[in-house]
């Protein structure tokens, strides 16, 4: 049985703990992976908040992971020793319901979730089902790569969503948002970035990115919009965007979690603008959009932290103080 360093979260609004873990051998179609890089997302925050009230406890949060396979359970043919791998949120599915039989596994009714349902990667190593981790561009070091496997995956299918969009809106220009905005632009769309409002740094990182204009949320744009996603956490920005959109736009809301949303008046929404959310994501979209990844180029820029420095890093997530994304650098 192996051990390893881990920051263990025992209940939520605590500070991460750092331990010692102890991992057993992988059982069939699992792989042991010695970890290396972990992005810190706001889910992570969601989590330690209390906002996403499920999680398995004591729990090792993180679903970012890069690393190398340390060994492979009976069974594993895909995977090889020493391979690199990402692993992302969604961790495992049942198969078999009526959302899996028909390709929309991230709406699966018994999924289990890296770093929420099962021990994820602000750790040395961490288990992980073979048939749920991917492999990894060559474009990318560890830590340039981890934000593909959450921010780059969910943003890749949210922008999936605004169909023919021309003009876009990003409403939260986080670790998502900067990424996704480059693969709109190598698309053609002209991007516009809302930040926090006051949050000059950004709006300038957003502009240097190559988006048309940047502002505060709380700004209309200077042109209507086809649709706009949203990746903060923030419900009053859904009417916000729905002010924004023109006729048959769509607002695409992100995160996996949000403020409530305020009532609205009915006539923001009519004009067959729509509203539709963002769950999960499927190993479709994760190797689609690791392979295109490094074609557009998409960049990833990228703040670290030593894996004893994960409450440090969360801190600076929920404070807005990352440009681009938080990365953990595990032992």
């Amino acid at each position: 049985m192996l051990t390893t360093p881990a920051m263990v979260l025992d209940a939520p609004g605590r500070p991460l703990a750092a331990r010692q873990i102890a991992l057993r051998d992988p059982r069939p179609g699992e792989v042991l992976v010695r970890v290396t890089a972990c992005g810190v997302c706001r889910t992570d925050l969601h989590v330690v908040d209390g906002e996403l009230d499920r999680p398995k406890l004591p729990l090792v949060l993180g679903h970012e992971v890069v690393g190398r396979v340390a060994a492979v359970g009976p069974g594993v043919e895909r995977l090889r020793t020493g391979q690199r791998v990402g692993v992302p949120w969604l961790g495992a599915t049942c198969g078999h319901c009526a959302h899996c039989l028909a390709g929309r596994e991230n709406l699966c009714d018994a999924p289990a979730f890296t770093g929420y349902d099962r021990d994820g990667g602000y750790a040395g190593h961490m288990l992980a089902d073979a048939g749920y981790v991917f492999a990894l561009p060559d474009a990318y070091d560890d830590a340039h790569a981890a934000p593909l496997l959450c921010a780059g995956l969910i943003g890749y299918r949210a922008l999936r969503f605004v169909d023919e969009a021309r003009t876009l809106g990003i409403y939260g220009f986080g670790a998502a948002a900067h990424l996704i905005a480059q693969l709109a632009i190598w698309q053609g769309r002209r991007v516009f970035a809302f930040t926090r409002a006051g949050d000059a740094a950004g709006q300038d990182f957003a502009r240097a990115l190559g988006c048309a204009w940047a502002g505060d949320s709380t700004q209309a744009p200077p042109e209507p919009l086809d649709a706009a996603v949203l990746f903060a956490p923030v419900g009053s920005l859904v009417p916000a965007a729905l002010r924004a959109v023109r006729k048959a736009g769509i607002v695409v809301c992100g995160g996996i979690h949000m403020s409530d949303i305020p009532s609205f008046p009915y006539d923001i929404l009519w004009g067959e603008r729509v509203i539709r959310s963002v769950a999960n994501l499927t190993r479709r979209d994760g190797e689609e959009f690791l392979a295109l990844a490094p074609r557009v180029p998409v960049r990833t820029h990228v703040q670290t932290w030593p894996l004893g420095e994960a409450n440090e890093a969360l801190a600076a997530l929920r404070a807005g103080r990352v440009q681009g994304a938080a990365v953990l650098l595990c032992p």
